[in-house]
């Protein structure tokens, strides 16, 4: 059984990711600070899977911690890393926590691979990197374009300090895959986004509204170039998500002829913009979401969305979850943690 390292496990996309791997048959080892998430969370992969995974508690930054969990298994074929900070918002305000997170751990992983004969990473990058696009919907060709936050700029880095380390000769390969907005939960209601203090998403914060925990929603902007002046997205549901990871591991594992480096979109190939999200929340549940219009946030990028057709080709994936299935399942998991 192939034994895969998943870092930041117990995360939103992570533990997701998770239940993917070992529903494939994966032997799957956690690593996680658990400063974003809960470690319930592998109660919920167990109820799902009959699998609890090995669990470690520790931060990909700690390169020592690091290197004894190589010690502990020898025989990690792959990494898929989670192991980031994620608000666009919250990069502007902390962009140093951003940098010093999302950088350190991916260093230390790329350094310690060769030496423990780990032969691919999964990286989870984002859209961010293309910036504010020029045309839309947008491919792999698009340019990369100055970095609207932070936390765009440490995937753009990121994905730089992959391909540099790989054409320098490290015997490893990497699959990069660029996230468009996940959303969603598990539809078993066991697993989902849940997120400490103030949600940072718009999701957790929409059915934290829905449920009355928060007075109402906030949506950034009703002024943008768009047909209701809220943002648009590319939505796409996270176990869709999940499943491209794996997919990718499959890729990079088993096929010798690939390129060292990969990258591919993932999304549905449909923009929705924010208002039409919480009218598809609204039509999907029955329940009311009572919201107000804010200022536009910074770093917020007015309208993206993808073109996946090579993920469709290469990697044989699709994501086809409708986006009110992905509404049930989000509100099902809200409904759980909050007993109602």
């Amino acid at each position: 059984m192939t034994k895969i390292l998943v870092t930041g496990g117990t995360g939103y996309i992570g533990s997701h990711t998770v239940v993917e791997l070992q529903q494939a048959g994966y032997q799957v080892v956690i690593i996680d600070n658990l400063s974003n998430s809960n470690i319930k969370v592998l109660d919920g992969i167990y109820n799902i899977t009959g699998i609890r995974p090995e669990f470690v508690q520790g931060d990909v930054t700690d390169i020592v911690t690091l290197r004894h969990l190589f010690e502990t298994h020898r025989d990690i074929k792959g990494i898929i890393n989670f192991a980031a900070s994620k608000a666009v918002g919250e990069s502007v305000q902390k962009p140093i926590l951003y940098y010093r997170n999302n950088l350190v751990s991916l260093l230390n992983l790329l350094e310690l691979m060769p030496e423990y004969g780990v032969k691919g990473i999964v990286f989870s990058s984002s859209c961010t990197v293309y910036g504010e696009p020029d045309v839309n919907p947008i491919d792999e060709t698009a340019p990369i374009k100055p970095a609207t936050s932070p936390y765009g700029n440490t995937k753009q880095i990121s994905e730089e300090i992959i391909t540099d380390t790989i054409h320098s000769g490290a015997p490893i390969k990497s699959i990069i895959l660029r996230y468009f907005n996940p959303v969603g939960a598990h539809p078993s209601g066991e697993i989902g986004e849940l997120p400490l203090g103030v949600p940072n998403n718009l999701i957790p914060y929409l059915t934290q509204t829905a449920a009355g925990i928060r007075e109402r929603l906030t949506v950034f902007g009703d002024d943008y170039n768009t047909p209701d002046g809220s943002c648009i997205r590319d939505f796409i549901d996270v176990v869709d998500l999940a499943k491209a990871h794996v997919v990718a591991m499959q890729r990079m594992l088993d096929n010798e002829d690939t390129d060292p480096v990969e990258i591919f979109n993932l999304g549905t190939g449909h923009g929705l913009s924010v208002l039409e999200l919480i009218d598809s929340f609204q039509r999907a549940t029955g329940v009311n979401v009572p919201y107000v219009i804010g200022p536009r946030r910074e770093g917020d990028i007015e309208q993206i969305w993808a073109i996946p057709d090579k993920a469709n080709k290469v990697l044989g994936w699709v994501a086809d979850t409708p986006i009110d299935q992905t509404m049930q399942n989000a509100w099902r998991w809200q409904c759980r943690i909050t007993g109602r």
